[in-house]
Protein backbone atom coordinates (compact mmCIF):
# COMPACT_ATOMS: atom_id res chain seq x y z
CA UNK A 1 0.00 0.00 0.00
CA UNK A 2 1.42 3.44 -0.31
CA UNK A 3 2.14 5.43 2.40
CA UNK A 4 0.36 8.82 0.83
CA UNK A 5 1.48 11.48 3.26
CA UNK A 6 2.77 9.50 5.85
CA UNK A 7 6.31 9.05 6.72
CA UNK A 8 6.97 5.59 8.63
CA UNK A 9 10.40 5.74 7.83
CA UNK A 10 10.37 8.13 10.75
CA UNK A 11 7.97 6.25 12.97
CA UNK A 12 9.28 4.13 15.64
CA UNK A 13 8.75 0.24 14.58
CA UNK A 14 7.25 -0.89 16.97
CA UNK A 15 9.41 -4.24 18.89
CA UNK A 16 6.86 -6.73 19.15
CA UNK A 17 7.35 -9.89 17.36
CA UNK A 18 6.20 -13.44 17.87
CA UNK A 19 7.97 -14.50 20.69
CA UNK A 20 7.76 -11.35 22.86
CA UNK A 21 4.81 -8.79 22.54
CA UNK A 22 2.70 -6.43 24.36
CA UNK A 23 -0.44 -8.42 24.10
CA UNK A 24 -1.61 -11.55 23.27
CA UNK A 25 -5.53 -12.81 22.57
CA UNK A 26 -7.41 -15.41 24.40
CA UNK A 27 -11.00 -16.51 23.32
CA UNK A 28 -12.72 -18.52 26.25
CA UNK A 29 -15.93 -18.54 24.52
CA UNK A 30 -17.25 -18.34 20.65
CA UNK A 31 -20.55 -17.69 21.54
CA UNK A 32 -22.07 -14.38 21.17
CA UNK A 33 -25.49 -12.48 21.73
CA UNK A 34 -24.72 -10.05 18.61
CA UNK A 35 -24.79 -10.11 15.29
CA UNK A 36 -21.67 -7.67 13.41
CA UNK A 37 -21.03 -7.00 10.06
CA UNK A 38 -16.98 -8.16 9.22
CA UNK A 39 -16.94 -10.54 12.06
CA UNK A 40 -14.37 -13.48 11.47
CA UNK A 41 -15.30 -15.84 14.16
CA UNK A 42 -18.59 -17.57 13.48
CA UNK A 43 -21.11 -17.54 16.41
CA UNK A 44 -21.30 -20.85 18.16
CA UNK A 45 -24.15 -21.37 20.86
CA UNK A 46 -21.91 -24.09 22.19
CA UNK A 47 -18.69 -22.43 22.39
CA UNK A 48 -18.10 -21.78 25.86
CA UNK A 49 -14.68 -23.47 27.03
CA UNK A 50 -13.89 -25.38 30.17
CA UNK A 51 -12.19 -23.24 32.43
CA UNK A 52 -9.13 -25.86 32.96
CA UNK A 53 -8.77 -25.96 29.07
CA UNK A 54 -8.23 -22.30 29.46
CA UNK A 55 -6.16 -21.89 31.45
CA UNK A 56 -4.14 -24.66 30.53
CA UNK A 57 -3.56 -23.08 27.19
CA UNK A 58 -2.65 -19.72 28.75
CA UNK A 59 -0.01 -22.44 30.83
CA UNK A 60 1.35 -23.57 27.37
CA UNK A 61 1.12 -19.78 26.26
CA UNK A 62 3.79 -19.08 28.89
CA UNK A 63 6.55 -20.99 27.20
CA UNK A 64 6.16 -19.63 24.07
CA UNK A 65 5.56 -16.05 24.19
CA UNK A 66 6.00 -13.55 26.48
CA UNK A 67 2.87 -10.60 26.99
CA UNK A 68 2.73 -7.63 29.05
CA UNK A 69 -1.23 -7.99 28.70
CA UNK A 70 -4.03 -11.01 27.50
CA UNK A 71 -7.06 -9.50 25.45
CA UNK A 72 -9.71 -11.63 26.89
CA UNK A 73 -12.23 -12.11 23.95
CA UNK A 74 -14.39 -14.00 21.44
CA UNK A 75 -17.32 -14.34 21.10
CA UNK A 76 -18.84 -12.53 23.88
CA UNK A 77 -16.76 -12.91 26.98
CA UNK A 78 -18.78 -11.00 29.69
CA UNK A 79 -21.76 -14.07 28.51
CA UNK A 80 -18.80 -16.65 29.50
CA UNK A 81 -19.82 -18.03 32.99
CA UNK A 82 -16.03 -18.10 34.30
CA UNK A 83 -15.17 -14.41 33.12
CA UNK A 84 -14.21 -13.05 36.72
CA UNK A 85 -12.53 -16.55 38.00
CA UNK A 86 -10.65 -16.02 34.40
CA UNK A 87 -9.78 -12.23 35.14
CA UNK A 88 -8.31 -13.37 38.76
CA UNK A 89 -5.95 -16.09 37.17
CA UNK A 90 -4.53 -13.99 34.42
CA UNK A 91 -4.01 -11.24 37.00
CA UNK A 92 -2.11 -13.93 39.77
CA UNK A 93 0.40 -14.81 36.68
CA UNK A 94 0.97 -11.33 36.27
CA UNK A 95 -0.73 -10.43 32.87
CA UNK A 96 -2.76 -7.69 32.39
CA UNK A 97 -6.37 -8.85 31.82
CA UNK A 98 -8.23 -6.23 29.27
CA UNK A 99 -11.78 -7.70 27.84
CA UNK A 100 -12.94 -7.27 24.26
CA UNK A 101 -16.74 -7.11 24.48
CA UNK A 102 -19.88 -5.52 22.82
CA UNK A 103 -21.08 -3.88 26.03
CA UNK A 104 -24.22 -4.95 25.74
CA UNK A 105 -23.90 -7.30 29.72
CA UNK A 106 -21.98 -4.32 30.87
CA UNK A 107 -23.55 -3.20 34.35
CA UNK A 108 -21.76 -1.70 37.33
CA UNK A 109 -21.98 -4.76 39.03
CA UNK A 110 -19.65 -6.94 36.74
CA UNK A 111 -17.53 -3.63 36.25
CA UNK A 112 -17.14 -4.17 40.25
CA UNK A 113 -16.29 -7.90 40.40
CA UNK A 114 -13.79 -7.63 37.34
CA UNK A 115 -12.00 -4.74 38.67
CA UNK A 116 -11.62 -6.15 42.00
CA UNK A 117 -10.25 -9.28 40.24
CA UNK A 118 -7.72 -7.04 38.46
CA UNK A 119 -9.15 -5.81 35.60
CA UNK A 120 -6.96 -3.40 33.80
CA UNK A 121 -9.37 -2.47 31.06
CA UNK A 122 -12.24 -3.11 28.82
CA UNK A 123 -12.38 -2.23 25.30
CA UNK A 124 -15.73 -1.77 23.89
CA UNK A 125 -16.88 -2.42 20.40
CA UNK A 126 -19.06 -0.18 19.34
CA UNK A 127 -20.20 0.77 15.36
CA UNK A 128 -23.66 1.59 12.93
CA UNK A 129 -23.41 -1.96 11.58
CA UNK A 130 -23.85 -4.03 14.62
CA UNK A 131 -27.48 -5.40 14.92
CA UNK A 132 -27.41 -4.03 18.69
CA UNK A 133 -31.02 -3.85 19.97
CA UNK A 134 -32.31 -0.28 20.64
CA UNK A 135 -29.80 1.22 18.06
CA UNK A 136 -30.48 -0.10 14.98
CA UNK A 137 -29.93 2.47 12.18
CA UNK A 138 -28.34 4.95 14.78
CA UNK A 139 -25.57 6.85 12.70
CA UNK A 140 -21.67 6.83 13.94
CA UNK A 141 -22.44 10.14 15.77
CA UNK A 142 -25.46 9.18 17.09
CA UNK A 143 -23.85 6.05 18.30
CA UNK A 144 -21.58 8.14 20.95
CA UNK A 145 -24.67 8.71 23.51
CA UNK A 146 -24.04 5.32 23.71
CA UNK A 147 -20.47 5.23 24.06
CA UNK A 148 -20.02 7.98 26.67
CA UNK A 149 -22.69 5.77 28.73
CA UNK A 150 -20.59 3.22 28.71
CA UNK A 151 -17.39 5.35 29.39
CA UNK A 152 -19.13 6.80 32.40
CA UNK A 153 -20.08 3.62 33.73
CA UNK A 154 -16.62 2.04 33.48
CA UNK A 155 -15.49 5.10 35.09
CA UNK A 156 -17.68 5.03 38.35
CA UNK A 157 -18.04 1.54 38.59
CA UNK A 158 -14.48 0.81 38.07
CA UNK A 159 -13.49 4.12 40.32
CA UNK A 160 -11.54 6.00 37.88
CA UNK A 161 -8.68 2.30 37.85
CA UNK A 162 -10.12 0.79 34.49
CA UNK A 163 -9.00 1.88 31.52
CA UNK A 164 -11.51 2.41 28.69
CA UNK A 165 -11.65 2.18 25.04
CA UNK A 166 -13.55 2.08 22.10
CA UNK A 167 -13.10 0.59 19.02
CA UNK A 168 -15.15 0.89 15.41
CA UNK A 169 -15.40 -0.96 12.27
CA UNK A 170 -14.99 1.20 9.60
CA UNK A 171 -16.43 0.91 6.30
CA UNK A 172 -16.28 2.92 3.11
CA UNK A 173 -19.75 4.08 4.13
CA UNK A 174 -18.72 5.72 7.64
CA UNK A 175 -15.86 6.79 6.68
CA UNK A 176 -17.17 10.13 6.40
CA UNK A 177 -18.17 9.92 10.51
CA UNK A 178 -14.31 9.96 11.61
CA UNK A 179 -13.70 13.40 12.13
CA UNK A 180 -16.92 13.04 14.73
CA UNK A 181 -15.53 10.22 16.74
CA UNK A 182 -12.22 11.62 16.63
CA UNK A 183 -13.80 15.14 17.86
CA UNK A 184 -16.09 12.91 20.25
CA UNK A 185 -13.23 11.00 21.82
CA UNK A 186 -11.73 14.39 22.79
CA UNK A 187 -14.54 15.50 24.58
CA UNK A 188 -14.07 12.71 26.48
CA UNK A 189 -10.43 12.55 26.91
CA UNK A 190 -10.81 12.57 30.70
CA UNK A 191 -13.00 9.21 30.70
CA UNK A 192 -12.01 7.57 27.12
CA UNK A 193 -7.82 6.53 26.59
CA UNK A 194 -8.20 5.04 23.38
CA UNK A 195 -10.01 5.04 20.42
CA UNK A 196 -9.36 2.09 17.71
CA UNK A 197 -10.46 2.36 13.85
CA UNK A 198 -10.62 -0.81 11.99
CA UNK A 199 -10.68 -1.14 8.42
CA UNK A 200 -13.29 -3.49 7.19
CA UNK A 201 -11.96 -6.46 4.87
CA UNK A 202 -13.97 -9.20 3.46
CA UNK A 203 -12.33 -11.98 2.82
CA UNK A 204 -13.49 -13.17 -0.74
CA UNK A 205 -13.13 -15.42 -3.32
CA UNK A 206 -10.87 -13.45 -6.05
CA UNK A 207 -11.25 -15.27 -9.40
CA UNK A 208 -7.68 -14.23 -10.71
CA UNK A 209 -6.69 -17.01 -7.99
CA UNK A 210 -6.46 -20.37 -7.18
CA UNK A 211 -6.28 -21.39 -3.28
CA UNK A 212 -4.57 -23.78 -2.29
CA UNK A 213 -3.75 -25.37 1.46
CA UNK A 214 -1.04 -27.36 2.08
CA UNK A 215 -0.22 -28.29 -1.93
CA UNK A 216 -4.22 -29.14 -2.51
CA UNK A 217 -6.10 -27.25 -4.25
CA UNK A 218 -9.33 -26.14 -3.16
CA UNK A 219 -12.80 -25.98 -4.76
CA UNK A 220 -13.77 -22.10 -4.81
CA UNK A 221 -16.93 -23.34 -2.75
CA UNK A 222 -14.14 -24.07 0.12
CA UNK A 223 -12.61 -21.18 -0.07
CA UNK A 224 -15.97 -18.99 0.39
CA UNK A 225 -16.85 -20.92 3.56
CA UNK A 226 -14.28 -18.24 5.17
CA UNK A 227 -16.20 -15.04 3.71
CA UNK A 228 -16.01 -12.82 6.39
CA UNK A 229 -19.88 -12.45 7.50
CA UNK A 230 -22.22 -9.61 6.24
CA UNK A 231 -26.11 -9.49 5.99
CA UNK A 232 -25.41 -8.52 1.92
CA UNK A 233 -23.97 -9.31 -0.88
CA UNK A 234 -22.85 -5.19 -1.20
CA UNK A 235 -19.64 -4.95 -2.83
CA UNK A 236 -17.57 -3.49 -0.56
CA UNK A 237 -14.76 -1.26 -1.23
CA UNK A 238 -11.32 -1.69 0.64
CA UNK A 239 -10.47 1.57 3.33
CA UNK A 240 -6.68 2.12 3.65
CA UNK A 241 -4.54 3.64 6.15
CA UNK A 242 -3.99 7.12 4.53
CA UNK A 243 -7.83 7.16 4.08
CA UNK A 244 -8.51 7.28 7.73
CA UNK A 245 -5.38 9.35 8.50
CA UNK A 246 -6.67 12.48 6.42
CA UNK A 247 -10.23 12.35 7.90
CA UNK A 248 -8.60 11.97 11.26
CA UNK A 249 -6.40 15.66 10.08
CA UNK A 250 -10.33 16.95 9.78
CA UNK A 251 -10.48 16.78 13.36
CA UNK A 252 -7.51 17.85 14.42
CA UNK A 253 -4.69 19.09 12.31
CA UNK A 254 -1.97 18.67 14.03
CA UNK A 255 -2.75 14.82 14.40
CA UNK A 256 1.21 12.92 13.58
CA UNK A 257 1.26 9.63 14.30
CA UNK A 258 4.55 8.10 16.02
CA UNK A 259 4.73 4.19 16.12
CA UNK A 260 3.75 1.48 13.55
CA UNK A 261 3.68 -2.80 12.41
CA UNK A 262 4.69 -3.42 9.14
CA UNK A 263 3.05 -5.90 7.15
CA UNK A 264 4.99 -9.41 7.01
CA UNK A 265 5.60 -8.63 3.48
CA UNK A 266 6.96 -5.01 3.46
CA UNK A 267 8.68 -3.37 5.99
CA UNK A 268 7.60 0.10 5.50
CA UNK A 269 3.78 -0.71 4.79
CA UNK A 270 1.87 0.39 7.75
CA UNK A 271 -0.69 -2.14 9.57
CA UNK A 272 -0.89 -1.09 12.70
CA UNK A 273 -0.80 3.07 13.10
CA UNK A 274 -0.27 4.62 16.82
CA UNK A 275 -0.51 8.34 18.03
CA UNK A 276 -0.40 9.68 21.20
CA UNK A 277 -2.52 12.57 21.74
CA UNK A 278 -1.77 15.15 25.05
CA UNK A 279 -4.66 17.76 25.90
CA UNK A 280 -7.91 18.48 27.45
CA UNK A 281 -11.73 18.41 25.96
CA UNK A 282 -11.27 21.82 24.89
CA UNK A 283 -8.05 21.55 23.43
CA UNK A 284 -5.16 19.33 22.20
CA UNK A 285 -1.59 20.27 23.00
CA UNK A 286 0.37 18.20 21.26
CA UNK A 287 1.75 14.69 19.93
CA UNK A 288 4.18 12.75 21.44
CA UNK A 289 6.74 11.55 19.22
CA UNK A 290 8.58 8.64 17.98
CA UNK A 291 11.36 8.63 20.53
CA UNK A 292 8.79 8.93 23.09
CA UNK A 293 6.93 5.94 22.13
CA UNK A 294 10.57 3.91 21.81
CA UNK A 295 11.60 5.20 25.45
CA UNK A 296 8.23 3.59 27.11
CA UNK A 297 8.73 0.26 24.91
CA UNK A 298 12.22 -0.31 26.05
CA UNK A 299 12.57 1.24 29.64
CA UNK A 300 9.33 -1.19 30.10
CA UNK A 301 10.71 -4.07 29.28
CA UNK A 302 14.09 -3.35 30.97
CA UNK A 303 12.29 -3.10 34.16
CA UNK A 304 9.43 -5.34 33.80
CA UNK A 305 10.89 -7.83 30.73
CA UNK A 306 7.73 -7.32 28.86
CA UNK A 307 6.92 -4.24 26.40
CA UNK A 308 4.08 -2.05 27.50
CA UNK A 309 0.43 -2.93 26.94
CA UNK A 310 -2.30 -0.75 28.00
CA UNK A 311 -1.78 1.74 31.33
CA UNK A 312 -4.45 2.84 33.99
CA UNK A 313 -5.77 5.36 33.32
CA UNK A 314 -4.09 7.38 36.48
CA UNK A 315 -0.83 6.83 34.16
CA UNK A 316 -2.99 8.87 31.21
CA UNK A 317 -3.33 12.38 33.45
CA UNK A 318 -1.42 15.14 34.81
CA UNK A 319 1.27 14.91 32.36
CA UNK A 320 2.38 18.23 33.97
CA UNK A 321 4.66 16.05 36.14
CA UNK A 322 6.45 14.83 32.59
CA UNK A 323 7.95 18.70 32.72
CA UNK A 324 11.72 17.73 33.80
CA UNK A 325 12.01 15.01 30.84
CA UNK A 326 11.11 17.74 28.20
CA UNK A 327 14.58 18.82 27.41
CA UNK A 328 15.62 15.16 25.94
CA UNK A 329 12.51 14.89 24.19
CA UNK A 330 11.22 16.91 20.92
CA UNK A 331 7.76 15.37 21.41
CA UNK A 332 7.35 16.54 25.20
CA UNK A 333 8.98 20.02 24.29
CA UNK A 334 6.34 20.82 22.06
CA UNK A 335 4.11 19.93 24.08
CA UNK A 336 4.89 21.95 26.89
CA UNK A 337 5.53 24.93 24.42
CA UNK A 338 2.23 24.65 24.20
CA UNK A 339 1.06 24.56 27.76
CA UNK A 340 2.81 27.14 29.06
CA UNK A 341 1.54 29.51 26.26
CA UNK A 342 -2.00 29.30 28.37
CA UNK A 343 -1.33 30.06 31.98
CA UNK A 344 -5.14 29.98 32.41
CA UNK A 345 -4.76 26.33 32.02
CA UNK A 346 -1.69 25.30 34.13
CA UNK A 347 -3.96 24.28 37.04
CA UNK A 348 -6.12 21.81 34.39
CA UNK A 349 -5.41 18.24 34.47
CA UNK A 350 -3.74 17.12 31.23
CA UNK A 351 -4.79 13.70 29.55
CA UNK A 352 -2.87 11.49 27.14
CA UNK A 353 -5.08 9.30 24.44
CA UNK A 354 -3.99 6.92 21.80
CA UNK A 355 -5.19 6.71 18.46
CA UNK A 356 -5.00 3.16 16.59
CA UNK A 357 -5.53 2.45 13.36
CA UNK A 358 -5.70 -0.86 12.10
CA UNK A 359 -5.55 -2.50 9.02
CA UNK A 360 -6.33 -6.11 8.71
CA UNK A 361 -5.39 -8.53 5.52
CA UNK A 362 -4.50 -7.49 2.30
CA UNK A 363 -3.82 -10.06 -0.65
CA UNK A 364 -1.50 -8.44 -2.63
CA UNK A 365 -2.11 -8.54 -6.81
CA UNK A 366 0.88 -11.56 -6.90
CA UNK A 367 -1.46 -13.26 -4.50
CA UNK A 368 0.64 -12.69 -1.31
CA UNK A 369 -0.79 -12.29 2.07
CA UNK A 370 0.11 -9.41 4.07
CA UNK A 371 -0.29 -9.53 7.80
CA UNK A 372 0.70 -7.97 10.70
CA UNK A 373 4.07 -8.43 11.43
CA UNK A 374 4.22 -8.95 15.21
CA UNK A 375 0.80 -8.91 15.76
CA UNK A 376 -0.25 -8.42 19.01
CA UNK A 377 -3.91 -10.05 18.61
CA UNK A 378 -2.17 -13.64 17.73
CA UNK A 379 -3.91 -16.41 20.03
CA UNK A 380 -2.38 -19.42 21.46
CA UNK A 381 -3.89 -22.37 19.48
CA UNK A 382 -2.67 -26.16 19.80
CA UNK A 383 0.61 -25.58 20.66
CA UNK A 384 0.98 -22.59 18.06
CA UNK A 385 0.81 -18.93 18.34
CA UNK A 386 -1.43 -17.68 15.73
CA UNK A 387 -3.03 -14.68 13.85
CA UNK A 388 -6.62 -14.86 15.39
CA UNK A 389 -8.34 -12.96 12.23
CA UNK A 390 -7.03 -16.70 10.73
CA UNK A 391 -8.26 -19.40 13.10
CA UNK A 392 -11.46 -20.53 11.06
CA UNK A 393 -8.42 -21.24 8.05
CA UNK A 394 -6.82 -23.87 10.55
CA UNK A 395 -10.04 -25.28 12.59
CA UNK A 396 -11.61 -25.98 8.78
CA UNK A 397 -8.38 -26.96 6.89
CA UNK A 398 -5.68 -27.48 9.21
CA UNK A 399 -3.37 -25.30 8.13
CA UNK A 400 -3.40 -21.71 5.82
CA UNK A 401 -4.75 -21.00 2.84
CA UNK A 402 -2.41 -19.62 0.40
CA UNK A 403 -3.50 -17.86 -2.76
CA UNK A 404 -1.96 -18.47 -6.23
CA UNK A 405 -2.27 -16.60 -9.26
CA UNK A 406 -3.81 -18.59 -12.04
CA UNK A 407 -1.31 -20.20 -14.69
CA UNK A 408 -3.82 -18.67 -17.46
CA UNK A 409 -3.43 -15.31 -15.66
CA UNK A 410 0.23 -14.99 -15.22
CA UNK A 411 0.39 -16.29 -19.31
CA UNK A 412 -1.65 -13.49 -20.07
CA UNK A 413 0.35 -11.35 -17.93
CA UNK A 414 3.88 -12.45 -19.59
CA UNK A 415 5.66 -10.31 -22.33
CA UNK A 416 5.70 -12.49 -25.80
CA UNK A 417 9.33 -13.87 -25.94
CA UNK A 418 11.83 -12.10 -28.26
CA UNK A 419 12.03 -14.36 -31.35
CA UNK A 420 15.33 -14.27 -32.87
CA UNK A 421 16.76 -15.48 -36.58
CA UNK A 422 18.28 -18.67 -36.41
CA UNK A 423 22.13 -18.98 -37.06
CA UNK A 424 23.27 -20.76 -40.08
Amino acid sequence: MGAGNLTPEKYYRLPWNLADNAITWLEPTTKCNLYCDGCYRANDPDGHKPLEDVIGDLEQLKKVRKSDGISIAGGEPLIYPHIVDLVGYVTSQGWKPIIITNGTMLNPQIITDLSKAGLVGFTVHVDSHQHRPGWNGKTEEELCELRANIAEMIHEAGRGRVSCSFNATIYRDTLKDIPALTRWAQEHIDLVQTLVFILFRLAKVDPRFDYCVAGRKLDPSEAELLRYNVDHDAAYEDVVVPDVVEKIREACPTYEPSAFLNSNQDGSAIKWLLALRAGRADKILGYMDSRFMEFNQVFHHLLFGTYLAYTRPWAMKNLQFLLPLAPFNGGLRRFFRNWLAEPAGWAKQVYSQTILVLQPPDVLDDGRQAMCDGCPDSMFYKGRVLWKCRLDEIQKFGDFIQSVPKIEAQEEAAPAPELKAMER
